[in-house]
């Protein structure tokens, strides 16, 4: 009889031993990208006719530190969530294990219809008689930028925008086939870790800029942030800039 014990225990433990569902995978090291896109499901929500929704759910249950990267714009933790237009992406998730090994796993992603609306938060142009569009001046430092006491036109934006870090959408028409617009703080800080200057080229139409952490160390409030102000300035051509708002 214990002869018959011994053996049905030396066959369990065989078979837990092989079971990869109970593999220990801890922070005492590294998993590899197998294990880690294993543990991790990107997905979009369904429409009532069966296509793909415009709503990305991301979660890994990996023992690694995650950041996502969904249409441009960075969410750090196990979880993240975005409403997005109609369109094909590709989020990308990057994974720091304990033993500082990073990996990275790409998920294509297309929405194909609209489930959940992206809603507009005005920063300013919602009403075209109070916050009317105007031309910014070349080299008017104050022209854009966000600020309630040094800005001409824009309000200070809050941590909520620049630790949510947003995505800033600038309306603009009539711009010239030369205007370059520098991106930087009330007291001339640049956001490039090179320490370049950051010069974008806006077109008529919808213009995009995602707020960093960068950004908000210089110009946020709260958290250790500078208060710097962000600020936009035409160096180059015209505009009229219509409004600025972002989408969630």
């Amino acid at each position: 009889m214990k002869k018959i014990l011994f053996l049905f225990f030396a066959a369990a433990c065989v078979l837990i031993a092989c079971d990869p569902v109970s593999e220990d995978i801890s922070n005492a090291g590294h998993i590899t990208l197998d294990e880690l896109k294993a543990k991790t499901t990107v997905s979009v929500d369904k429409a009532a006719d069966g296509q793909n929704g415009n709503v990305i759910s991301c979660e890994t249950l990996a023992p690694v530190n995650a950041k996502w990267n969904i249409g441009g714009k960075e969410f750090v933790g196990n979880f993240a969530k975005k409403k997005m237009k109609k369109g094909d992406y590709t989020v990308l998730l990057t994974a720091i294990c304990a033993d500082g090994t990073e990996l990275t796993a790409e998920y294509p992603v297309s929405c194909q219809v609209i489930t959940d609306e992206l809603q507009k938060f005005y920063i300013y142009g919602e009403d075209p008689t109070t916050q009317p569009p105007f031309q910014p001046g070349a080299w008017n430092a104050a022209a854009m930028r966000f600020s309630d006491s040094e800005g001409q036109n824009f309000p200070y934006l809050t941590d909520e925008i620049y630790w949510g870090f947003k995505t800033l959408i600038i309306d603009v028409s009539d711009a010239t086939d030369d205007l370059d617009v520098r991106v930087m703080s009330g007291w001339w800080d640049n956001f490039n870790a090179d320490g370049s200057e950051t010069h974008v080229h806006w077109n008529s139409g919808l213009n995009e800029l995602q707020l960093t952490e960068d950004i908000a160390k210089i110009c946020a409030k709260g958290n250790d942030g500078k208060n710097h102000d962000l600020q936009f300035m035409v160096i180059n051509g015209s505009c009229t800039v219509n409004s600025v708002y972002y989408e969630e």
